[in-house]
């Protein structure tokens, strides 16, 4: 197989080069992890050569950038509407809805940032997606306190990327459920789990 050069056109019908890079590095990064995945793994899946990667991505960070940038943009759109929580619970509920077609849109991006923020910690589209993350928590939760209304947000949030994950990348295509379906699901149980709820205390 001849490896393209970073300035050749690629063979009709087939995507860009870079588009196809940041396809395969967005699925390494979400299963592999992003410390696990190396620029030379990522250009011998897509056919291509190293240098091949390098004419369009300066380094691994700037190929995480491109394959999460946008979900991340995404998200801070939907932060823009985040005033409206509080307004009614028809506006709470709209949000959710949105919430949830951004988790379908983007799921291997939500899967990469929320298993790996911590550690990739610093990168600069990484911090944008954690600031992100903790102005979700902070509205979503600020009826509640403590360690439920982060186990709450965690569950709800992360339970539904890995349910997602789950379903559509490892799930025999024959087995699944239908995309509305899911969706439908997805919306029941995260506006049940981020519902404002009155905090009562266990009794014996």
């Amino acid at each position: 197989m001849s490896i393209p050069s970073p300035e050749s056109a690629p063979p009709a019908g087939r995507p860009s080069a870079s588009v196809e890079l940041r396809a395969v590095a967005l699925e390494q990064f979400a299963s592999v992890g992003f410390a696990g995945t190396s620029l030379q793994q990522i250009a011998d899946i897509a056919g291509y050569s190293k240098s091949s990667v390098l004419y369009h991505f300066a380094s691994k960070e700037a190929l995480l950038e491109a394959a999460i940038g946008p979900a991340i943009d995404r998200l801070e759109e939907l932060l823009g509407d985040i005033g409206s929580l509080r307004s009614s619970a028809a506006a709470r509920q709209t949000f959710i809805e949105s919430f949830i077609d951004f988790l379908l849109q983007y799921r291997l991006e939500v899967h990469t940032f929320i298993n790996q923020g911590q550690s990739l910690a610093g990168i600069a589209v990484i911090d944008r997606a954690n600031a992100s993350v903790a102005a979700l928590a902070d509205n979503f939760a600020s009826d509640l306190e403590g360690a439920e209304q982060k186990i709450r947000f965690g569950v709800a949030l992360g339970g539904a990327a890995y349910t997602l994950v789950a379903a559509m990348n490892f799930t025999d295509e024959s087995d699944m459920l239908p995309l509305d379906e899911i969706r439908g699901a997805l919306i029941s149980v995260v506006s049940e789990l981020l519902a404002p709820v009155q905090y009562r205390p266990h009794t014996r």
